[in-house]
């Protein structure tokens, strides 16, 4: 007779969302790629630390698809280095939607980089390079056309970390909450500092069940 108190009992399955047909459209020739990346996150992302039991079940909508909006903000053939690449939002997210991108991720913590080296092997990336360091020590050695950030900081504390790398005449692109705005109007001061051209709060209308996704796009002028 088996020990009911003893018996091991099976891990609660994740329900995970299916994405709907306007976010397979969304992502249209790179769907395949982020669908192996999003069952890669399913299979081993809580397993890792990289994202939590309750962001599963709404990891297309939340983290796919929210990642997705900064992809119109990237020029075509640019560089871009995205800050804090945790799990990939956004980084990986655009890397694998914009195949003509030259994609940096920088992350301080070794088992997310070791993460994002297994996607980039796992999906045969060749655009994406991964830096195991802060964005602070790679401030002189190079600038970039677009840098990226998501749930890093705000902008005050943002600005000083990433606009030193952004190359003149690029931008700073950022993800944020409802309370975009008023970020943008506390960092103003740190404007001229950094040579910003404009600020601009756009607002992304998600393709899933799920709420606008805020923008910030820092343009800097072109020196």
């Amino acid at each position: 007779m088996t020990d009911v108190n003893n018996a091991q009992l099976p891990a609660e399955t994740v329900v995970v969302e299916e994405p709907n047909q306007a976010a397979i459209e969304l992502f249209d020739l790179s769907y395949s790629a982020m669908s192996h990346f999003a069952q890669m996150l399913v299979d081993e992302g809580e397993l890792r630390g990289l994202i939590g039991p309750r962001e599963l079940p709404r990891l297309w909508s939340r983290h796919l698809v929210n990642s997705a909006a900064i992809v119109e903000f990237i020029p075509q053939r640019a560089q871009m280095l995205d800050v804090g690449s945790g799990a990939g939002f956004p980084g990986m997210v655009a890397a694998i939607m914009r195949p003509d991108v030259d994609v940096h991720l920088v992350e301080p913590m070794l088992r997310r980089v070791e993460w994002l080296e297994d996607v980039v092997a796992e999906l045969g990336l060749d655009n994406v390079t991964v830096h195991h360091k802060r964005a602070e020590e790679l401030h002189g050695q190079g600038k970039a056309d677009v840098v990226t950030s998501r749930a890093v900081a705000n902008l005050k504390k943002l600005m000083p970390i990433c606009m030193p790398l952004v190359r003149s005449g690029g931008s700073l692109v950022a993800l944020k909450g409802r309370k975009a705005a008023d970020e943008v109007a506390e960092a103003q001061r740190l404007f001229k500092k950094f040579h910003v051209a404009k600020a601009v709060v756009h607002e992304v209308s998600s393709v899933m069940e799920d709420e606008s996704t805020m923008v910030v796009e820092i343009k800097t002028f072109r020196r």
